[in-house]
């Protein structure tokens, strides 16, 4: 079953709390920073406790710093239109939850292990290249 994390139904004036990162979620973060730093037209920002990444001008994940969303151990990435056969992967892997702010789809990745930074990496990058693809909105 499909983790749900956020709330369509919170108030206006009542904040979800983000919990602290974790000290390997730290590193893990900077691991991915790292690479992802490497790939054409990508920038980072500073973004309320998250290292926001963007592909030109389109945010397509963020990596905590000092908060997470979900769990302390989940970093978050953005997919607006997916096939059918990456709606298939998000709903089979147990490590990835899903949410809505501001009308995008979002979804969180937990990680438990070193070994789950090569899918985390695979998930980022597939928001990468869908950021690439998206139509600017005038």
């Amino acid at each position: 079953m499909r983790r749900k994390t956020g709330s369509n139904a919170q108030s206006k004036t009542r904040r979800a709390k983000l919990p602290l990162v974790s000290e390997q979620m730290k590193a893990w973060s900077a691991a991915l920073a790292s690479e992802v730093a490497d790939w054409p037209n990508v920038s980072a920002r500073s973004f309320f406790g998250f290292t926001a990444l963007y592909r030109k001008d389109k945010m397509f994940a963020a990596l905590p710093r000092t908060r997470a969303m979900g769990t302390p151990n989940s970093l978050v990435f953005k997919l607006v239109e997916t096939s059918a056969s990456v709606r298939s992967k998000l709903e089979n892997d147990p490590r990835v939850g899903d949410m809505e702010m501001q009308k995008a789809r979002w979804f969180t990745f937990e990680l438990a292990s070193d070994s789950d930074l090569h899918a985390a990496l695979a998930w980022i990058g597939c928001s990468y290249e869908a950021a690439g693809k998206r139509k600017k909105l005038k």
